[in-house]
């Protein structure tokens, strides 16, 4: 039986807790549990940074200002700057016209940012095997698919 009450949402920590400065003012390093995963040694990167990438690399292989490009889209050109450097998330009406502003469709777009996150995200070779079945790595450590949820 749960100690929580029903509608009490519980907050899981994804990495553990630093521990507190020694009380002598000595600097340690922190504690690691006992059998607790090693971090990876590279974080795969975020979608919004790799979106923004896109964007900002399709702009500019194009010679493009983000003033142009704003203005085409429809969207505020500080929006779309912070967009590029990967600060927001977008909604999806807003990556479909800052795509058609660059001539692109939504689905170019995703694709191009698909293969950016699949190129910069670390090799899951060896690991890759658990997930075969699940839709998520080939053998081959290569992503096969991509899933967005909001």
């Amino acid at each position: 039986m749960s100690t929580h009450a029903q509608n009490e949402a519980r907050v899981i920590p994804l990495r553990p807790q630093a521990s507190p400065p020694a009380s002598d003012g000595a600097s340690r390093p922190p504690q690691r549990p006992t059998g607790a995963p090693q971090a990876p040694a590279r974080r795969e990167p975020l979608w919004r940074d790799v979106v923004g990438d896109v964007l900002r690399r399709e702009r500019l292989a194009q010679e493009r200002t983000l003033k142009d490009v704003a203005e085409a889209a429809r969207i505020s050109m500080p929006y779309l700057s912070e967009l590029e450097r990967g600060r927001k998330e977008a909604s999806s009406e807003v990556l479909a016209a800052a795509a058609r502003a660059l001539g692109l469709g939504l689905g170019d777009l995703l694709s191009l940012a698909q293969d950016g996150l699949a190129r910069s995200a670390p090799s899951r070779v060896g690991q890759g095997r658990a997930l075969v079945g699940r839709g998520r790595t080939s053998p081959t450590g290569r992503y096969d698919g991509l899933c967005l949820a909001a």
